[in-house]
């Protein structure tokens, strides 16, 4: 939607990404994740599918799709499709039917429960505000929907559902892509009896209640059974909630589920003292705080399961705004500095769209601007309704937080709109795309795009990189990260300065055998200037 338009229609499209293949894999690129493409009244950003096996007109036809797959394979590239099947649209025929009656032969395929006391069955609060379930007079139900009213639960205790979703994902797979990253695929499994939560049913409290479920081992079994096992594919569930136990059950290497998790830990941590407002805050997350959370799932899941390592995505704020630093003065650097920081790390790495060229949030200053419907839901519920905030307050947390930071159009040049469309674009640009876009990062040998190449280069011919183990080192530094990996004999080890001053550190860095890669033309030594990043390899 936000890649390229090749169309004129404002919006990206399949042969958009055709377009700029060449590009993905100059950066390194291995697999490409596309959001969802298929048939949907787009109330969430495609994630309420109404057809799993049709395609949103505006992307392009099925013959477009063949057509990308094929030119991604030829460049080298494989391509994961996105998995949404803890929910659909409520346009969905299967839900339509559902609807209908108690008798149909879609009338399980949703969670419904029958009216307690005249209201809704228990004290569920939906992600995107307001209550988890909504009425339906022709059954005389509530169905349940743990995001927005349009997104209806599927019910995976029913077997014919179960199928049903093995059949899309066959259908997907016979035709050639690579695997599934599967969308809250941890919330399948509902808690037997739908008990209120705890803390008045906010959305919080019945996500953890929710996730990992009692069935969801059962479930991701049973997928890989009728379904994974029979084809050469990658797999990633996204899991909200999940710990490192949790996760080393669903990608343990004898487990027979998924490849690896999007856990959401280290991008959860809130330093807001008002728990009322969830995640919606502008302070910065404490650097002791988010080495603990990435320390943990290294230590726990090495030997045992595999990490997925991602700053951002199209459902967090952009990582140089978030984690770094995006004034003009320090953005590249902290860019490289973050990127150095994960890829380094053991876990298969995830760029969001613009990651690569430093793209910064794009501090919207009024709710027009907005299109996300969860920021725009809670601006409504906090503000207008509960009054726990005034409107600046709120939009400051929306430009700090909002999921739209990340869903501005990539800016591919300085032109009129970014070179991402000749039309008007369905989202506006962040105005910084003619000093950051795609065409002044390649013609800068010293780019951010340019490191993020060398850092992929550097885990394609570095065993250390992909195999090492993680030593974490001072973790209560609240100013730089620092950790070591080991592997047959070497040493790696990886130095990050998160602040804007110059401090000093020595880890016996003079020892080393060379230095890999760093953000700064020329090593200090034991110096570290403002977000300077350095690797070095050590023989033992």
């Amino acid at each position: 939607m936000s890649f390229q338009d090749s169309n004129h229609d404002g919006i990206g499209d399949l042969n958009g990404i055709v377009q700029r293949l060449p590009y993905l894999q100059k950066l390194g690129v291995d697999v490409l994740w596309l959001n969802p493409i298929y048939k949907s009244p787009n109330k969430d950003n495609g994630y309420d599918i109404a057809d799993y096996k049709a395609l949103n007109p505006v992307y392009g036809t099925m013959a477009d799709f063949d057509h990308l797959l094929a030119e991604t394979h030829r460049h080298g590239m494989k391509l994961l499709m996105d998995l949404v099947v803890n929910h659909t649209s409520d346009q969905n025929a299967w839900f339509q039917a559902s609807q209908q009656s108690r008798t149909n032969p879609y009338a399980d395929y949703y969670i419904w429960r029958d009216p307690v006391d005249g209201h809704e069955p228990n004290n569920w609060q939906a992600a995107f505000g307001g209550p988890a379930w909504t009425f339906v007079p022709a059954r005389g139900q509530y169905y349940l929907h743990l995001f927005a009213p349009a997104q209806p639960d599927l019910n995976w205790e029913n077997p014919k559902v179960r199928e049903s979703v093995w059949d899309i994902m066959r259908f997907w797979l016979d035709k050639g892509v690579n695997g599934f990253r599967m969308d809250v695929i941890n919330y399948i499994s509902k808690p037997a009896g739908l008990p209120d939560a705890p803390d008045g049913g906010t959305a919080g409290a019945v996500g953890d209640l929710v996730a990992d479920g009692p069935k969801l081992n059962d479930y991701l079994h049973e997928m890989n059974d009728k379904v994974l096992s029979h084809y050469d594919v990658m797999t990633v569930g996204e899991m909200p909630g999940s710990k490192p136990e949790d996760a080393i059950q669903y990608t343990g290497l004898d487990s027979h589920e998924l490849n690896m998790v999007f856990q959401f830990e280290h991008v959860s941590l809130s330093p807001n003292p008002d728990t009322r407002l969830g995640k919606w805050n502008d302070q910065p997350v404490k650097l002791t705080e988010l080495k603990h959370s990435l320390s943990r799932w290294q230590t726990e899941l090495d030997g045992k399961g595999w990490n997925s390592l991602y700053w951002n995505n199209h459902d967090q704020p952009r990582a140089v705004s978030r984690f770094g630093d995006d004034r003009p003065e320090y953005r590249a650097l902290s860019a490289k500095a973050l990127g150095t920081a994960l890829h380094m790390l053991q876990g298969t790495p995830y760029v969001f769209e613009g990651e690569e060229l430093g793209m910064t949030n794009v501090h919207y200053t009024q709710l027009s601007d907005y299109e996300d419907l969860e920021s725009i839901n809670f601006y409504h519920e906090f503000v207008d309704q509960k009054h726990l905030v005034d409107g600046p307050t709120m939009l400051k947390y929306l430009a700090n937080i909002s999921r739209d930071n990340a869903r501005t159009p990539m800016q591919w040049s300085a032109e009129k709109h970014a070179g991402f469309t000749d039309a008007t674009p369905w989202f506006a640009l962040n105005p910084n795309y003619k000093q950051i876009n795609v065409d002044a990062e390649l013609a800068d040998q010293d780019s951010v795009y340019y490191y993020y190449q060398q850092l992929i280069k550097l885990r394609h011919e570095n065993a250390i990189i992909l195999y090492g183990t993680y030593e974490e080192i001072d973790p209560q530094d609240d100013q730089v990260m620092t950790y070591r990996r080991h592997y047959q004999g070497q040493t790696l080890l990886v130095m990050v300065n998160f602040t804007d001053q110059t401090v000093t550190r020595d880890y016996q860095q003079a020892k080393a055998d060379r230095l890999l890669i760093s953000n700064y033309a020329d090593d200090q030594g034991t110096t570290l200037r403002p977000y300077e990043s350095k690797v070095y390899l050590l023989q033992d």
